[in-house]
């Protein structure tokens, strides 16, 4: 990369240091930056970062996983079938590499007051969702379903006791919330493949009695398309 673009790129963008980079699930890798510029982000549970891949100016985006004050984010990066720059750069990335990204950003975040909380989505949801858990604590009202390829690409996450699984093609994530039929009156997030999205949604709008204000979406991907950010 020129010297001059990095130069603009070190004032625009925040840096850090990769120290940490472990399989964290069957195909998700952990990725832990740590750098004086990532002191006192404040993320708030479920937001993202978009990351500067492969040297260029190719962007990506992540949700955070994990954040420690001191200066330090955590990603889980998926590798995927027909892998983008996106996934090739989460594979190959290293420690002591270093990594440029723009600060915390979205509205798809917790709702810590909610009486009780229901999460839906797919692996590219569970990171989002690891860091909604974590903030919750060990009383709250917590149910849900989450669907994987296979068992071996589920996330460690809070809370998981309560959530049910599924696997893809063994059945479908909207005919698990339809079974878990959720009671209105809490916050559901619902987040992953576009159309799985919509679908989950209708059915607790339509079917469940909730209020679609109470329903927080997030379209991570559809297939034949990418960048829905």
């Amino acid at each position: 990369m020129p010297a001059l673009l990095t130069r603009v790129l070190d004032r625009l963008m925040l840096q850090g240091t990769v120290t940490e980079a472990e399989p964290v699930a069957a195909r998700m890798r952990r990725l832990r930056v740590e750098g004086p510029a990532l002191a006192r982000l404040d993320p708030r549970p479920g937001q993202q970062v978009r990351v500067l891949v492969e040297g260029t100016l190719t962007r990506r985006t992540y949700s955070v996983w994990r954040y420690d004050p001191a200066g330090a984010v955590e990603l889980c990066v998926l590798d995927h079938e027909g892998a983008g720059p996106g996934a090739r750069w989460g594979r190959s990335v290293r420690t002591g590499d270093t990594v440029r990204f723009g600060g915390p950003e979205g509205s798809f975040v917790l709702r810590p007051d909610a009486p009780h909380h229901v999460f839906a989505g797919d692996e590219t949801a569970s990171v989002a969702f690891g860091s909604m858990l974590a903030a919750l604590p060990a009383s709250a009202d917590v149910s849900g379903c989450l669907e994987t390829r296979t068992p071996e690409d589920r996330l460690p996450l809070p809370h998981a006791d309560r959530l049910g699984w599924t696997l893809r093609g063994a059945g479908s994530l909207a005919d698990a919330v339809r079974g878990l039929n959720p009671p209105p009156g809490g916050v559901a997030y619902v987040a992953g493949e576009a159309r799985t999205v919509q679908s989950v949604k209708r059915i607790l709008v339509q079917e469940s009695g909730w209020d679609r204000r109470t329903v927080v979406t997030k379209p991570f991907w559809t297939p034949g398309k990418r960048g829905l950010e």
